[in-house]
């Protein structure tokens, strides 16, 4: 059989092994909160600051602190001003959990009752007709805005290929 012996000296923290016995929470959340049971009384908790202290960043600490929610072992309370505006917030830890333990249940899995659903006959409605004087009037013009354009580019090629006649014939 092993003996373990540890020497304290000085900057050591007692406290209680509750936390390390649950089986369904996770290292990430016993170990913040073993953190946050080693800090002075007096302690300004932030998530930024509790993520400075470790390799995780603050989306980590945010989800510990979530599941320390959870399972009871912390509670958090937002200060509020004269105004109603948040002024602080206040991070009661607990040793042991205050609320009971959530129950983690396995979702179960159940098979719908399969049946016929009852159809009805749609009603139809009478749709509005379209305006197809409007149609014709808008295809008509652009047809128009086409063939004068191609009118203004064959004439200025007309008259492009004019000038270079009467250079070469003057040369």
């Amino acid at each position: 059989m092993a003996v373990m012996r540890i020497n304290k000296t000085t900057d050591y923290t007692v406290m209680s092994n509750y936390h390390f016995r649950e089986k369904d929470m996770s290292l990430k959340a016993k170990g913040l909160l073993s953190l946050m049971l080693s800090l002075p009384e007096d302690w300004d908790f932030t998530v930024k600051g509790l993520a400075n202290l470790n390799k995780d960043g603050v989306d980590g600490v945010r989800a510990a602190l979530e599941e320390l929610k959870t399972f009871g072992y912390l509670k958090v309370t937002r200060e509020r001003n004269e105004k109603g505006q948040v002024s602080g917030t206040v991070y009661d830890i607990y040793e042991k959990p205050t609320q009971e333990k959530p129950v983690l249940e396995e979702p179960k899995e159940e098979k719908p009752i399969l049946e016929k659903p009852i159809q009805e006959k749609p009603m139809q409605e009478n749709p509005t007709q379209l305006n197809t004087k409007g149609i014709k009037y808008l295809n008509n013009k652009i047809k128009n805005q086409n063939s004068i354009s191609r009118m203004k580019n064959l004439t200025a090629s007309f008259w492009n290929s004019l000038l270079c006649v009467r250079k070469s014939e003057s040369q």
